[in-house]
């Protein structure tokens, strides 16, 4: 997947039926150690941030994103990846 690096943009807004998702941190148990996500869960859990002209996704969703769906962007410092709508495979209840 290729990363493009967005320095001088202040935001950014999908347009169309393009969505912008952050990938679900990685978990900390109670005793504080960190428990990463593994490159294997590639079809990934991801946290929806923006949507374009999007019906079926809103800000906040957790969604379930085909495995190489999308072209990750980098913005101030955090990784985003830029789906179309069809590439969610699911919304998580």
């Amino acid at each position: 997947m290729l990363a493009y690096r967005m320095e001088k943009a202040k935001s950014i807004t999908p347009i169309f039926d393009r969505v912008l998702l952050m990938p679900e941190q990685e978990q900390q148990s109670t005793s504080g150690i960190i428990i990463p996500t593994s490159n294997d869960d590639r079809s990934h859990i991801m946290r929806v941030v923006q949507v374009g002209d999007c019906k079926k996704v809103s800000i906040g969703d957790r969604v379930v994103v085909a495995k190489y769906a999308g072209t990750e962007v980098v913005f101030e410092g955090q990784k985003y990846t830029l789906v179309c709508e069809y590439d969610i495979l699911g919304v998580l209840k």
